[in-house]
């Protein structure tokens, strides 16, 4: 389906990488620790410590646009834009940063979370992008306990606090999101796409809102299951980090196989809301670019099977091992997709 005028996004192995380095690219964001060095050095490179599996070792994610880009910088974030896209990251090691409240025991998490946000939300006031669409968090350890809390708990409140703090809402208008955990060692990196006009956002009918979540799983996130841009040659969704959740309760612990195909199912669900709110009618699981993490690499025989199974030979997937933002989930699933007004004609 084609966006040609729009947003798009690639996913390029080592042999294709020359092709970043064009200057329509937005931003990059790198697994397997791919050095930033093989970019251009005014586009903005998020490096994640996670590795990349099968196949597709080695890949990188870039986002680009036909339009005239733009690059800038303000305090750690790096950005690039055009007239009507940002994307933006920035890294924060967790040793040296010092908690916002002084006296608060905080963690060395808590207090990277809240500079980072901070920073961001800082920058896009700056240069008039006032809505987020779509965010990445990348934190190692995510399901350790310390300072009395697990670490995504810790990042979760941390996250929230930052956007009350900012000025922005923590329920209805939060963007589409994931959170993993990284390789033991990496610092946060936070890679994020954002937007001139409000997205609109998608709540799933299977699912209770991540921000409505009751107490016994902390403070509540802030994101929203899906996000759509609106521009003028169509629609781009973004599928925030799906898994075996139904409601608010993981089910099918401990079967990754029976996981991937109630994270699919989830998707599934959502496309069909999306399809009814926001009038893309052509969006199917078909049509969706996907990222899959696995909490075990010794699982990736059994989840590609069943997103073939699900998706055919043909689907557009990447494998990544990463921890998952829930001890009893064993996989999640993101996906980004496309609507060409020109494809109705």
């Amino acid at each position: 389906m084609g966006f040609q005028a729009g947003l798009q996004v690639d996913y390029l192995s080592r042999a294709e990488r020359g092709s970043a380095r064009r200057a329509d690219v937005l931003g990059v964001a790198t697994f397997n620790t791919t050095p930033a060095a093989l970019f251009a050095a005014d586009v903005p490179v998020a490096e994640i410590g996670i590795p990349v599996l099968g196949a597709s070792a080695n890949v990188c994610e870039v986002w680009w646009t036909e339009r005239h880009v733009e690059s800038g910088q303000r305090a750690g974030v790096r950005y690039r834009r055009d007239d009507n896209v940002l994307f933006g990251c920035i890294t924060l090691p967790e040793t040296g940063v010092t908690p916002l409240v002084a006296g608060v025991n905080r963690s060395a998490l808590y207090a990277a979370t809240e500079q980072a946000y901070g920073e961001i939300f800082a920058m896009l006031d700056a240069v008039g992008f006032e809505h987020l669409l779509r965010v990445w968090n990348y934190l190692p350890q995510i399901n350790v306990d310390t300072h009395g809390a697990e670490r995504y708990r810790q990042f979760n409140s941390a996250r929230r606090e930052a956007f009350i703090a900012c000025g922005r809402d923590v329920t209805d208008s939060v963007p589409a999101a994931c959170t993993l955990g990284s390789e033991t060692g990496s610092p946060l990196v936070i890679y994020f796409l954002a937007s001139r006009a409000a997205p609109t956002l998608i709540e799933n009918p299977r699912q209770i809102s991540a921000y409505s979540y009751p107490p016994q799983y902390g403070p509540r996130p802030a994101f929203s299951r899906a996000s759509v841009l609106h521009e003028a040659a169509g629609t781009r969704l973004f599928v925030s980090g799906t898994a075996s959740i139904v409601g608010h309760h993981t089910v099918h612990a401990g079967d990754v196989a029976a996981q991937t195909r109630e994270a699919l199912v989830n998707i599934d669900a959502l496309l069909t809301e999306v399809n009814r709110v926001a009038g893309a009618t052509r969006l199917s699981l078909g049509t969706l670019a996907y990222k899959v993490y696995m909490r075990n690499s010794t699982d990736l025989p059994i989840i590609q099977a069943q997103l073939r199974s699900a998706l055919g030979s043909s689907a557009r997937v990447v494998y990544l091992k990463a921890d998952i933002c829930r001890r009893d989930l064993l996989v999640e699933i993101e996906a980004t997709g496309s609507h060409s007004f020109d494809a109705d004609a």
